[in-house]
């Protein structure tokens, strides 16, 4: 797994007495697409953050770009996910204040540095949004808004993009367009890890991971919505005996 962006080896995360990660071992390889589904509770949140870096895991290791997060104080797990991170979250998380460009340009400001127009423009051309620029988040619709939270967490090149329900709050079109705009990202060789409880939604991955009670159940390759669905329903009714 020496092209791995991230990985986990056996990782564990309790709160208090729950269990949420159990002996979770993946890795994430670079140019990738990777859905992660699973029962309510069965960890999925709870693996993207540990992940990324906002939660420390109880046990097991955990390296992005190659750097064990378990090394790092808490200033230097912040600078790794400012530089090396992008997340992206269901309820878009923009500065209802600022314009398109300025949220976009705000990763880079909080960093000390001084945006480009020029680039900042140019993440927003990806995303198909560069007459969009001025505007804030009420003159703009959810899925803009949601390719304005993307836009702005591919804005620092990240090694990784986390998505968690990017689609869940918007209708079944513009979820498509949100979804096309992840796959072209890692059609260009970014690292994308997205959990979401939607079988079509998945489908746009390379690989689904399962999880339940805490562990990989069961992994996919080369998804079709009705594969996933399949195996969801047999998770749920069988619990992780997949």
């Amino acid at each position: 797994m020496t092209d791995d962006v991230v990985t986990l080896e056996g990782v564990h995360k309790r709160f208090g007495t729950v269990v949420a990660l159990d002996s979770v071992t993946l890795g994430f390889a670079r140019g990738t697409f990777t859905a992660v589904m699973g029962p309510s509770g069965s960890g999925k949140s709870t693996l993207l953050q540990v992940a990324a870096g906002l939660e420390r895991p109880t046990g097991g290791t955990v390296r992005v770009a190659g750097t064990d997060l378990a090394t790092l104080h808490e200033t230097g797990l912040t600078l790794l996910r400012r530089d090396r991170i992008g997340f992206v979250f269901q309820a878009f998380n923009l500065l209802s204040s600022l314009s398109a460009e300025q949220n976009v340009a705000l990763p880079l400001r909080l960093a000390g540095r001084r945006p480009s127009r020029r680039d900042v423009r140019a993440v927003l051309a990806a995303v198909g949004l560069e007459d969009r620029a001025r505007h804030r988040p009420a003159e703009l619709s959810g899925g803009q808004q949601q390719r304005v939270a993307i836009a702005r967490a591919l804005i620092t090149r990240p090694d990784v993009l986390f998505a968690d329900e990017p689609t869940g709050a918007l209708d079944s079109r513009t979820g498509r367009e949100v979804l096309g705009l992840l796959r072209s990202t890692v059609d260009t060789g970014q690292t994308v890890v997205m959990v979401t409880h939607d079988p079509v939604a998945a489908a746009h991955a390379d690989r689904v991971v399962f999880l339940a009670d805490g562990h990989v159940a069961a992994e996919m390759a080369d998804p079709t919505p009705q594969a996933v669905a399949e195996r969801m329903t047999a998770l749920e009714t069988d619990g992780a005996g997949v």
